[in-house]
């Protein structure tokens, strides 16, 4: 019997070893006949090469052109208010009034002042006039006209020093009169009727100019070096607003239409702490609705014009730190080329490095594409300009 059930197991231990040895035959060729996946479909287009004007796009601040801190040129109680705050004002429009009574006090006791010069003049003129007439018949001694000239032009002196004192008086008079010395937007008013101001001191309101407006940007040393050589090539000076350079800025609200100005003015020397340059450009505000202390992004044109590459934002993908997009072969192999990407032009980015613009590149289904695979191209042209997509 143990014979009997040894000889069964041995028969099933066979089995099993033929059971192993047939099976990758047989499961092999079941493997071989799965069909191969179908290289995926994807959108290419060749790149847009136009004459293009390179960007570089700077965050910067508006300031006022002419901006100025009211403050009253006599001491005294505010006795006045003229303006509403926050309104439009121009040049000469009164703002505020210093009670008026001291100083026409002191300009009528000036004026006395001087009526009494003026007697003493004439008494002392008509005294040296008559000393002289009688030193020439000898009546007087020499050494009394003397003494009368002094005292003719003592008289003079006082007289002039009496004419001064009214002027003066005259002026302090008048300065109790603020009128506005620019034209623009007035500030709240900062004193309440009825305060005590100090001449020179007391800050009353400020006035900023609204129409033009100016923009400050800062820019390093090697956009300086770059901006520099371009403007000699136009013929301009980048510290003289390089020729009238034209630059577009945008506000933050993304909606209102680009502000176009000019380049006028640049610092004369790089700042040595932060290794920049602060440049200034200037604006119309017809609508006044621009104010200083605004931010906004300032596009300065960066080169002279050339062609350029030009490919959509999503046909640029990444490795790592760099850019790069995919170029479809003849044979429908796709390859990765780095690029060197520069500002939006036209609703495209700009390729300043890495494409010659010969190129098929996929614009759509990056995601099912990797490096040495085929593809399955299905060709499109891309419009010279895409407005919709916020070309600048």
């Amino acid at each position: 019997m143990n014979d009997c059930l040894r000889g069964r197991r041995r028969r099933s231990l066979l089995s099993l070893l033929a059971s192993l040895l047939l099976f990758p035959t047989v499961a092999q060729p079941a493997a071989a006949q799965a069909p191969a996946a179908p290289p995926p479909p994807v959108t290419v287009a060749k790149p847009i090469v136009r004459e293009i004007v390179e960007d570089d796009e700077f965050i910067g601040r508006f300031e006022a052109v002419d901006e100025v801190s009211i403050r009253a040129r006599v001491g005294g109680y505010l006795e006045t208010v003229h303006f509403r705050d926050g309104a439009l004002v121009k040049v000469g429009d009164p703002l505020f009034t210093i009670d008026q009574r001291p100083f026409q006090f002191a300009l009528e006791q000036a004026q006395s002042q001087l009526a009494v010069s003026e007697t003493s003049l004439t008494f002392a003129e008509s005294q040296y006039r008559r000393a002289e007439e009688l030193s020439q018949s000898g009546n007087i001694p020499v050494s009394t006209v003397d003494d009368r000239r002094r005292e003719f032009l003592a008289a003079q002196a006082s007289h002039e020093g009496a004419k001064t004192a009214v002027a003066s008086a005259q002026l302090d008079l008048e300065y109790t009169e603020i009128t506005a010395p620019i034209a623009g937007r007035i500030d709240r008013r900062l004193v309440s009727t009825g305060n005590l101001v100090q001449a020179d001191q007391t800050i009353l309101t400020s006035i900023v100019s609204l129409d033009p407006i100016d923009f400050y940007f800062d820019i390093d040393e090697r956009e300086f070096l770059a901006y520099a050589r371009d403007a000699t090539e136009r013929g301009g000076n980048l510290q003289e607003g390089a020729g009238g350079l034209p630059v577009v800025v945008h506000l933050p609200d993304g909606g209102t239409d680009a502000i176009s100005g000019e380049l006028n003015f640049a610092e004369n020397r790089i700042d040595r702490e932060t290794g920049t340059m602060r440049v200034r450009a200037r604006f119309p505000n017809p609508d006044l609705t621009v104010l200083p202390g605004l931010f906004g992004r300032v596009n300065v044109p960066g080169s002279l014009p050339h062609q350029g590459v030009l490919v959509p934002d999503e046909a640029i993908g990444a490795d790592q730190d760099r850019r790069i997009v995919y170029v479809v072969g003849e044979d429908n192999t796709v390859s990765a080329k780095p690029v060197r990407t520069g500002p939006r032009l036209y609703g495209y980015r700009v390729v300043r490095s890495g494409l010659t613009g010969e190129e098929t590149i996929v614009v759509n289904g990056l995601m099912r594409v990797r490096p040495n695979i085929k593809v399955d191209p299905r060709p499109e042209t891309l419009p010279p300009e895409r407005v919709a997509e916020g070309a600048q």
